[in-house]
């Protein structure tokens, strides 16, 4: 089982290399930001075989919704991290996709809103 697990580092390792010499710096997907910053896929996924699926309560472990609120208050035309739908509480994966690129679900319903979502 330990020649599997470092199997995996060893590839998502080596897939995080490519994937970031390949791609502009502001179109690196959060996994792979997040593995640059040290967080291993167990990390948000668990020791479960197959992974589990990230959940928003896993996110609000390392990522407070209230003081991210707070750092994006001047967002123009709306804090959409602090909105009248859900308050501080939307989804994370609403928006910020882990494995692909993000996307701004907001503008399905307000085309104006063209907001880049990291």
């Amino acid at each position: 089982m330990k020649k599997f697990n470092i199997f995996n580092v060893l590839i998502v390792a080596v897939l995080t290399v490519f994937a970031g010499s390949a791609m502009a710096k502001s179109e690196m997907l959060l996994d792979q930001y997040h593995f640059s910053k040290g967080v291993k896929c167990a990390s948000c996924h668990g020791e479960a075989q197959p992974r589990e699926a990230v959940t928003m309560m896993k996110c609000v472990q390392c990522h407070n919704t209230k003081k991210l609120a707070e750092k994006t208050k001047d967002m123009k035309p709306t804090n959409v991290h602090n909105n009248r739908h859900f308050g501080t509480e939307t989804k994370c994966l609403s928006c910020h996709k882990i494995h692909q690129k993000s996307e701004n679900a907001c503008v399905s319903c307000h085309p104006r809103w063209n907001f880049i979502v990291p």
